[in-house]
């Protein structure tokens, strides 16, 4: 028996859903037929997601935003916001982002943390606030 048969069969019966539904069954479903309340994801998929979301974020980023005055650890915390708050959330952080890019890195950072955001998570606020102002990773 083919493997790759047998999954093309399976792919066009059960059809490819990008968003999470619910199937006849009753269960949280995604992708082509992936039962999530009985299955779930494992950490290595979990890991696979988390890279290739950060490529995006980061592809995102360096598309709207001047990084040329950031180091590595600077362009993470931009990389972090995004893939916390979606680029287009990031991008609503307009004094930081103005700060980030004239390389006025103390200004940015207190830009974070006088937000919404940093009082929702205080702790990653604050740490990333941290690396912003210091260029290093905390």
């Amino acid at each position: 028996m083919s493997l790759m048969i047998t999954v093309e069969q399976i792919k066009k019966h059960e059809g490819y859903k990008q968003y999470p539904y619910y199937c006849t069954g009753g269960k949280l479903t995604i992708g082509y037929g992936r039962n999530l309340e009985d299955n779930g994801i494992d950490e290595e998929e979990a890991e696979q997601l988390l890279a290739r979301d950060v490529k995006e974020a980061k592809a995102g980023i360096k598309r709207r935003i001047d990084v040329s005055r950031c180091n590595e650890p600077r362009q993470a915390v931009l990389v972090n916001m995004a893939f916390n708050l979606g680029v287009t959330g990031l991008m609503g952080f307009k004094k930081m982002i103005a700060n980030l890019e004239q390389g006025n890195y103390e200004q940015a950072a207190l830009e974070m943390l006088y937000s919404r955001w940093a009082n929702q998570v205080p702790g990653r606020a604050n740490e990333l606030a941290k690396q912003m102002l210091s260029g290093e990773w905390q």
